[in-house]
């Protein structure tokens, strides 16, 4: 199990890995005449059951398409909806778990559909199909776009064992830490005197 995970997504170490995937996209032939690489339906599914099993989690960030083709998917699947789904009960039949927007599963990890650029979080995102996310240096994510992950969930599971989180800063430290250059910032203006006005 991963502690780290806050105490509602626990279940989802529990027994197996935690897989993460977008924009699959099924039978949209308009978004997959846009990708580059496109591969069928069938092959993405094969592509994800290969590394997804019956106890695992797979978690979409949104963007599904054919919601029928979730059905052909193994394990525990999650929901974090996507600009092309349309009203959350109509996919809970096919997930075992929707979220409408954007989850913190821990205190430093947010899974989201489209970019969310914050300093105290590590964003799991999709949507990105240009992939102009790659390029922003600052910006602490991945982007897990289909086409971007050769058709391949990522494993969340390896990713947070192995530190992905280390580097991220806590919301309390940079807080404490902008309060603490606030007051000397206003002592360096007031000649040492932080309570001058």
């Amino acid at each position: 199990m991963i502690e780290a995970l806050y105490t509602p997504f626990r279940k989802w170490s529990e027994v197996g890995t935690i897989w993460v995937y977008s924009d699959p996209h099924f039978g949209d032939k308009d978004a997959q005449a846009m990708r580059k690489n496109n591969i069928s339906d069938e092959e993405q599914i094969h592509r994800i059951n290969a590394k997804v099993g019956k106890r695992d989690t797979l978690i979409i960030l949104g963007d599904v398409g054919n919601k029928e083709m979730v059905r052909k998917l193994r394990g525990y699947k999650v929901l974090v909806m996507g600009n092309h789904e349309e009203g959350r009960t109509l996919y809970e039949d096919v997930f075992d778990e929707v979220f409408s927007g954007p989850v913190f599963i821990t205190e430093k990890l947010l899974l989201s559909h489209e970019p969310v650029q914050l300093p105290f979080a590590f964003n799991i995102h999709g949507h990105d199909h240009a992939n102009w996310t790659a390029s922003k240096k600052d910006f602490m994510h991945i982007n897990v776009c289909a086409e971007h992950i050769d058709y391949t969930p990522i494993n969340l599971t390896h990713l947070l064992k192995n530190g992905l989180l280390s580097k991220v800063e806590s919301i309390h430290r940079i807080t404490i830490d902008g309060a603490t250059d606030r007051k000397k910032a206003r002592e360096a203006r007031n000649g040492g005197n932080a309570n001058a006005k």
